[in-house]
């Protein structure tokens, strides 16, 4: 099966270090989310300190929500060490169309870095793909192609898994495709809540386990999922389904997520 119900248990006996360089917004939730969870966070952005910093870390995300010069050249120093130390990447391209700036950064960075896992909304993969699209900022925004069609493409060109998440998150390798119905529309409301997610996949990359790169991120984007569910069986209002999410990120079990498993693979 694609979901691998003992990572998180591995998590919170490894405790994995998550070194994120992250955006100014979502630092603080991205940590205690990850701390809730069971991993790890750490959230140096000093190009001066990135070696060392992978080298104790268990997984790299790289999130390019509040840019500037100094962060990019952070995540390429990091991103080639991880790479050397085989340290897992992950990829966040927060509003990657909204600018030619962030365009120009993230191919950089996926020129220069081997980037294991690429998680965006539609409208971000799209941009990456260099499909055509209408996208305001960091929404998902409209456009021809399928969702599988722009994630397949973005894993198969840059030889990575992507996670899409949207309505219904789409997880590939280019190879299979796997769909997750997991969720609640109270999700978007809260600011951060996809950066933290990408966070959670280099938590689940981060812990030593056969399951393949696919199997983890397919895993990780359920589990967010269900949380997410459970979270807003408690309160569909924002402020508090944060700290009903953040209270469940700590407590939920694989035997609570098994049973609300929405995931199906894309049989051709």
């Amino acid at each position: 099966m694609i979901y691998d119900g003992l990572l998180l248990q591995k998590i919170r006996q490894e405790n994995p270090l998550v070194h994120n360089i992250t955006n100014i917004v979502v630092a603080n939730f991205s940590a205690n989310g990850l701390l809730a969870l069971g991993a790890s966070p750490i959230m140096a952005d000093s190009p001066e300190e990135m070696e060392d910093m992978v080298t104790i870390a268990s997984s790299v995300v790289l999130n390019i929500g509040t840019l500037n010069p100094t962060t990019v050249e952070a995540m390429i120093l990091a991103g080639k060490a991880a790479n050397v130390k085989g340290v897992p990447v992950v990829l966040d391209p927060v509003g990657v169309g909204a600018s030619q700036f962030r365009r120009r950064v993230v191919q950089t960075i996926l020129q220069e870095v081997n980037v294991d896992v690429i998680r965006g909304n539609i409208g971000e993969l799209a941009t990456i793909a260099d499909v055509e699209w209408q996208a305001k900022g960091v929404d998902a925004g409209v456009g021809s192609h399928s969702a599988e069609y722009i994630a397949e493409l973005v894993a198969t060109k840059h030889k990575c898994t992507v996670g899409m998440t949207g309505e219904i998150d789409i997880i590939t390798d280019g190879n299979t495709v796997y769909k997750v119905k997991n969720g609640d529309p109270v999700m978007p409301l809260i600011t951060g809540s996809g950066c933290l997610l990408s966070a959670v996949i280099g938590a689940f990359l981060g812990v030593e386990s056969a399951s393949t790169i696919l199997s983890k991120v397919t895993t990780a984007i359920a589990t967010y999922g269900v949380v997410g569910e459970l979270a807003a069986e408690k309160t569909k209002l924002p402020g508090s389904f944060v700290v009903a999410f953040m209270d469940l990120l700590h407590d939920v079990t694989a035997e609570d997520i098994k049973p609300r498993l929405q995931i199906e693979e894309v049989v051709r």
